[in-house]
């Protein structure tokens, strides 16, 4: 067959892509507002953590913060942690893995700007495993002085209730994990607004429609509040050490030993700092594939979660239906961000980026099927089919 003969066999197969494309887009503008719905009727009423005081005594809380690396803003983070309106007492352990990192210098400077506050850095470099976080959770915990355990990343932005509330969900009945969704806070400059953009218009809606359709019962990352009784049964923090998403691992064991996991009703923030297209690619295609080794078939359908891109590509078609489809997509993505930033009280986000991060987070999805390496820490790792980590030994990594 001649070119000339093949154009046209070529020119339906594109046009067939295009319907195919246009046709994913209807559904995924569709979805979007679904989502927006969902969002608006998340539960709860505080979201900035000034929940009503519990009944009964609030009891000891241990709080563990791994730290890494230097972060901008870190002493303002960790001083909402000293400032909670608890009256349970309060252990703010804070660990690293390098007695030279400016984080471990932040921490000995709230320990003088808090003196009355029990606050312990905790240095130990031993790896008891490929997940650095876990490693870093295991060297802390022997100083852990209570059985309330609170695990809180180093990015997280927090209100003066968050303690009240979560040591009154995981002390309930047949509560093994408390847990909370969060938000997106953009740093400097426009690769740190388009991280928190992310979470705000792709993460956090896609989360709570997890959970509104019953798709979601583990826990997230940004805080894991249990008893410690709960984390022996379920192997303690060793047998998490080379896992790659160790929070949902953490909520699986939890309901797999018989536990229900509460989830709080409100958000926390998430600190982004990404200054360069690279880190905000490299994050992103962490999350990506750590989804992806979780629920390999749910996040293939997910490809309804991008309409725009998709609006794009079916445009190609030239159709003029296809371009009151896009505009009608790009409709529902800032209906959808109005929504959040309503329900959660949220600043009003930046719109005008929503569509070049649209099409950064399409670019991420179609990577994320190529490869398994992600970048986390300063590391390179590759993640295995069952999701645990493998340090790559050729970027330096055991």
């Amino acid at each position: 067959m001649s070119i000339a003969e093949s154009i046209p066999d070529l020119m339906s197969f594109v046009l067939s892509l295009c319907d195919i494309c246009l046709a994913v887009a209807f559904v995924g503008c569709l979805f979007s507002l679904v989502e927006a719905a969902l969002v608006l009727g998340f539960r709860g009423k505080d979201f900035r953590g000034k929940e009503a005081r519990g009944s009964g005594a609030e009891p000891p809380v241990t709080i563990l913060k791994p730290l890494h690396g230097a972060e901008p803003d870190l002493p303002a983070r960790l001083a909402a942690f000293c400032r909670q309106d608890y009256d349970g007492s309060v252990q703010v352990i804070c660990g690293t893995q390098d007695n030279a990192s400016a984080a471990a210098a932040d921490v000995r400077g709230m320990k003088r700007d808090f003196p009355d506050k029990t606050i312990e850095l905790t240095v130990d470099p031993r790896s008891h495993g490929v997940n650095r976080k876990v490693s870093n959770l295991i060297n802390m915990l022997p100083r852990a002085r209570y059985d309330t355990l609170v695990i809180s990343d180093a990015d997280i932005v927090v209100g003066p209730g968050y303690l009240r509330t979560l040591a009154a969900l995981v002390t309930a009945p047949r509560v093994g994990a408390a847990t909370c969704l969060y938000y997106g806070i953009g740093g400097e400059g426009l690769w740190a607004r388009l991280s928190a953009l992310a979470i705000n218009s792709h993460f956090l809606p896609q989360a709570i429609t997890a959970i509104g359709l019953g798709l979601a019962k583990s826990c997230f990352g940004a805080t894991i509040a249990l008893r410690r009784p709960v984390l022996d049964r379920i192997g303690g923090f060793p047998a998490f050490a080379d896992v790659l998403a160790d929070d949902y691992a953490i909520g699986l064991a939890v309901r797999s030993a018989g536990y229900d996991i509460a989830m709080a009703p409100f958000l926390v923030g998430h600190k982004c700092f990404e200054n360069s297209l690279r880190q905000l690619v490299r994050h992103q295609l962490r999350v990506a594939r750590t989804i992806k080794s979780i629920d390999p078939i749910g996040y293939a359908g997910s490809i309804v979660t991008h309409p725009w891109p998709l609006a794009l590509l079916g445009m190609l078609s030239g159709s003029s239906a296809a371009v009151l489809l896009a505009v009608a997509v790009l409709a529902s993505r800032v209906t959808l961000c109005r929504c959040v930033e309503r329900r959660f009280e949220l600043p009003r986000q930046n719109y005008w980026l929503i569509p070049l991060q649209d099409i950064i987070a399409f670019a991420v999805y179609v990577t994320s099927f190529f490869g398994a390496t992600i970048h986390w820490r300063g590391a390179d790792y590759r993640v295995a089919g069952d999701g645990t980590l493998i340090g790559d030994k050729t970027r330096g990594v055991t």
